[in-house]
């Protein structure tokens, strides 16, 4: 059953506060929405620095020194699925100065006609395909992460970067031609 509070904060502005109950042994405990959001924030926390940490182990990113200057850097959000978190960086305003590679992709239909009359197939898994391609040196730099614990920067190709399918469509070609 929810109740409702109204306080003033420091500014004198007033909130109201929905509350929640739970009986517990004829005690009745009162739940804050903003503790349900704290600890929402501690276990999104949690998650994105064990996110980092793995990413640190493959050497997928590295950390840019303290006395590094930091021009280029982007927000990365923690999207939640089923439970399961996922690190994404946000990189639409890099994509927009980003010059566009039209390097084919081919269409999954036509893909799927040239293979029909095939009399073996095998199929392949590329996990973390876009991780296996490293990143220009001239272009870490713009490819740098802003977390609660620092900048980071991708040594790798992220998820997210305009060219970045294209990209993998041409290796993909050159190693299955």
């Amino acid at each position: 059953m929810p109740f409702y509070m109204t306080t003033k904060n420091l500014w004198g502005k007033l909130l109201v506060m929905k509350l929640t109950s739970s009986l517990i042994l004829r005690d009745l405990i009162y739940h804050s929405e903003k503790d349900m959001h704290i600890q929402q924030i501690a276990k999104s926390r949690e998650a994105l620095e064990t996110h980092i940490k793995e990413i640190l182990d493959f050497a997928l990113i590295g950390k840019v020194g303290h006395n590094e200057e930091v021009e280029v850097t982007t927000p990365v959000i923690l999207a939640w699925h089923n439970g399961k978190s996922r690190m994404v960086a946000d990189f639409r305003a890099l994509n927009t100065y980003t010059v566009p590679d039209r390097y084919p992709i081919p269409k999954i239909q036509i893909s799927l006609a040239q293979i029909s009359q095939a009399v073996y197939m095998t199929t392949m898994d590329a996990p973390k395909g876009f991780h296996q391609n490293v990143v220009t040196p001239r272009a870490i730099k713009y490819l740098r992460i802003t977390v609660l614990c620092g900048v980071y920067e991708y040594l790798r190709m992220p998820f997210g970067i305009k060219n970045a399918p294209s990209h993998f469509q041409r290796v993909m070609n050159q190693i299955f031609p």
